[in-house]
């Protein structure tokens, strides 16, 4: 997840390394092709690359905002999180009547309710469950293949025995089942980012439109400096591959990465707040990571 301003350049060159390199010795191929065969004579104006590059560019900024798009909604989704876990303890609080048991109702609201996040989480990223995790639910006594929404169910069926025994009023239960219900939307929509696939196509159709750019881009070029053509035709291509994969990495928010969705961290912020809301002691805030990105 993503805990800094920046990432790593090594990191990105990493993930397009095997890009660079077909392309590279694409281009070398090609402009050999331009050197020493019947190629040589033959010229395509520099227009018909910039056509190319055009729509190559059109096609890269629709992606690039769509892959936007979809970061920044789980980003919001997550900030809904936040707020709606605050507002569920903070109602518990307000709504049920003082006695000895109140706090522990809260408290035990309160411990659900961050478990939930980190399940969440690691549901989204498909990750195996935390030690924290795994302990609160053999405590549950239940497992389920959805353990988010089996911690909603556990929340809704305590909320219905605090109705019936603190006997509160229907705008109160109302109130609580909203709250309730924002949480169910905001992991529905965090599945649905999930499940939803970019098209292949589009990325098989930007791929087809770089080679066809590095294919004709040297034939418009000046044939004296055949190791500038070649940079030149890797370069230009190579910034487009960089464009994708920049699109590429946004467009899954859950996948565990550096440019992920800091869901961790927002995890434990929301556990934090919830403890200190319902007396319970804090856990402990982790460093700060040395390296620009904590996984």
């Amino acid at each position: 997840m993503l805990v800094a301003n920046k990432i790593s350049v090594v990191y990105f060159l990493k993930l397009i390394k095997w890009d660079i390199f077909g392309i590279f010795l694409y281009a070398c191929l090609v402009g050999m092709l331009d050197y020493y065969t019947f190629f040589k004579d033959l010229t395509i104006p520099l227009s018909v690359s910039a056509l190319v590059a055009t729509l190559l560019s059109l096609l890269l900024a629709f992606r690039t905002a769509q892959s936007y798009e979809r970061w920044w909604e789980a980003r919001i989704i997550w900030g809904a999180v936040v707020n709606d876990s605050r507002t569920l303890i903070r109602q518990l609080l307000q709504f049920l009547p003082n006695d000895d048991r109140k706090t522990g109702y809260v408290q035990n609201f309160a411990i659900r309710q961050s478990i939930w996040c980190y399940a969440l989480a690691e549901s989204l990223r498909k990750c195996p469950p935390t030690e924290k995790v795994q302990q609160y639910i053999q405590k549950v006594g239940a497992d389920s293949d959805n353990r988010p929404n089996l911690l909603l169910s556990k929340h809704a069926a305590e909320l219905a025995k605090l109705s019936e025994h603190y006997n509160l009023n229907n705008n109160k239960q109302v109130q609580l089942d909203s709250t309730l219900q924002r949480l169910t939307d905001s992991m529905g929509r965090c599945e649905r980012i999930k499940n939803t696939v970019f098209p292949r196509a589009y990325s098989i159709l930007i791929h087809f439109l770089i080679y066809v750019l590095t294919t004709i881009f040297p034939f418009g070029l000046d044939d004296h400096h055949w190791a500038v053509e070649i940079c030149l035709a890797t370069l230009v291509p190579v910034l487009f591959i960089a464009i994708e994969r920049t699109a590429i990495l946004m467009q899954d928010p859950f996948e565990n990465k550096p440019t992920d969705t800091p869901m961790t961290a927002i995890s434990k912020t929301i556990e934090r707040n919830l403890m200190e809301m319902a007396d319970l002691p804090k856990p402990q805030q982790a460093a700060p990571a040395d390296t620009f990105y904590l996984m």
